[in-house]
């Protein structure tokens, strides 16, 4: 069963079917790349894939079945002749399974593993965790253990986890712990945390970097050459919700830094998280703001590491849903996805675009829907192709994780 935190709000607009096309100048092409589909490794009650690219030069794909009242995470590597045989992480009866929210695995150079899920940590609704397991290459899987050291009964989730130097992996967290009135005399906003996660399992350098933020947008992240980057959707006194970056550089944390003013104003979480990857200091973010009850996804720049930033390009102003991802596929040009609305059809669209501002013609990956069931689309670079995986909503209770590929004719 997929649950919704008490502080979603599924944000919409009208109905109203217009075509996912941008305002800039597209290039133009007689051939676009051509998308061809994958036999999944997953079973009927599949749902919330991750995608993810290891240090170790491997493909991952991650997701979720459901047995019951049992939920199970699992995993599979791309081969050479197609998908492995899945493979069980964890699995339990008390975890916390949210359609935005979805368990997520990391893999550094030696091929050393961390995942992570949530569960419950009281008989409260909205009482859960962050639990991460890990696995050496040669090992099992460990025993679930939690980044966040304030044992409150309250929210803790959209974690993001990058493997960073020494083998360690540095965690992005959102943490409800100032939202709960056992903690806090007047309750506070959800805030934005950090700590790094060694494969002994010892934690270090837990930190606070923000004290306000959105309550259910995903976090994002990407490593630099400077150094870790994190992206969060901020939250201001005056509920405008816009895309905040911070770096770590010689050892310290910035502070916040809205990476573009939107002055999005919304009483509510758009559930709507910004991605970011890297080549070096090639930095690109996607994300998706709606100021003004105009929705638009936008992408931005960096050459120096999300110090400083080129102007947005605007990937679709027309109905653009969001839910976007982003993988650089070299140093001036990202491959961005994202969920639209065209001629009465719900799909999943990924287009090209250049840190010059220009646009390719934009592919149809796959048709979706805008429920909630359908998740997130997930999109990874890896041997010089894109990798897609999303949620197929079959019928009641039952979904499976497609995957396909776009061979890179770019």
């Amino acid at each position: 069963m997929i649950f919704n935190m008490k502080t979603l709000i599924y944000f919409s607009f009208p109905i109203v079917f217009l075509s996912c096309v941008n305002d800039n100048t597209q290039k133009e092409s007689n051939q676009l790349p051509e998308i061809s589909t994958l036999e999944s490794p997953t079973g009927i009650t599949a749902s919330l894939p991750h995608l993810v690219t290891g240090n170790d030069g491997k493909l991952y794909l991650s997701w979720v079945e459901t047995n019951g009242d049992t939920t199970v995470l699992k995993y599979a590597s791309r081969q050479d002749t197609g998908w492995s045989t899945a493979k069980e992480i964890s699995k339990g009866t008390n975890w916390f399974v949210n359609w935005a929210d979805y368990p997520m695995i990391a893999v550094n150079e030696n091929s050393n593993m961390i995942a992570h899920f949530m569960a419950k940590s009281s008989d409260g609704f909205f009482s859960y965790d962050v639990n991460i397991v890990r696995k050496s290459a040669s090992g099992g899987w460990s025993t679930p253990l939690v980044p966040h050291n304030d044992g409150t009964p309250t929210e803790h989730g959209f974690v993001t986890m990058l493997p960073i130097a020494d083998g360690a992996f540095q965690l992005g967290w959102l943490d409800g712990r100032n939202t709960s009135s056992e903690s806090n005399e007047h309750k506070g906003a959800m805030t934005m945390r950090t700590a790094v996660l060694n494969m002994d399992g010892t934690l270090s350098d837990e930190v606070e970097l923000d004290n306000r933020t959105c309550d259910c947008c995903q976090t994002g992240g990407a490593i630099t050459d400077n150094g870790p980057i994190l992206v969060y959707r901020d939250r201001s006194e005056n509920e405008e919700r816009d895309i905040a970056i911070v770096r770590l550089v010689n050892g310290s944390w910035t502070p916040s830094n809205i990476i573009y003013e939107d002055n999005w104003e919304i009483a509510g979480c758009p559930v709507n998280g910004p991605r970011a990857d890297a080549i070096g200091n090639n930095l690109g973010i996607a994300w998706f703001a709606a100021p003004d009850n105009k929705p638009e996804v936008k992408v931005i720049f960096s050459k120096d590491g999300g110090e400083m930033f080129g102007g947005p390009i605007t990937i679709d102003n027309k109905y653009p849903i969001g839910r976007v991802d982003l993988v650089m596929l070299d140093k001036d040009r990202a491959m961005v996805s994202w969920l639209c609305k065209e001629g009465g059809e719900t799909l999943i669209k990924a287009q090209v675009v250049h840190q010059s501002g220009l646009v390719e013609p934009s592919i149809v990956i796959a048709e979706s829907q805008e429920v909630r069931g359908s998740g997130f689309p997930q999109m990874s670079k890896y041997n010089e192709d894109v990798y897609f995986a999303w949620t197929n909503l079959i019928e009641e209770q039952e979904s499976q994780v497609k995957t396909a590929i776009l061979s890179n004719h770019f």
